[in-house]
């Protein structure tokens, strides 16, 4: 079942996300399997995230990539706001 997350970040300037977008790409996860959807949000300088992922496992298993990228950037996300997809519409 898909999931939508929404993480919020102190500190995850514009410089330190395009700078984790760089090294994800250079580790091959730019594009991750399962993520369908991904937004940048800024706000007072710092950058929050809402994904739509097909799992939450998807999500998990793209953590262990992402996770050491934050860490080196000094980047700690708080716990996400994770909940079930009901219904999208684009457009």
């Amino acid at each position: 079942m898909a999931v939508g997350l929404y993480i919020t970040n102190h500190g995850f300037t514009p410089e330190k996300y395009a700078e984790a977008l760089r090294r994800l790409e250079a580790a091959g996860a730019g594009a991750p399997d399962g993520r369908t959807l991904h937004v940048a949000l800024e706000t007072n300088g710092n950058i929050d995230v809402f994904d739509i992922w097909e799992s939450q496992a998807a999500f998990e298993a793209f953590g262990a990539t992402l996770m050491p990228i934050l860490a080196e950037l000094g980047i700690e996300p708080h716990e996400p706001m994770v909940a079930q997809v009901h219904n999208t519409i684009e457009g």
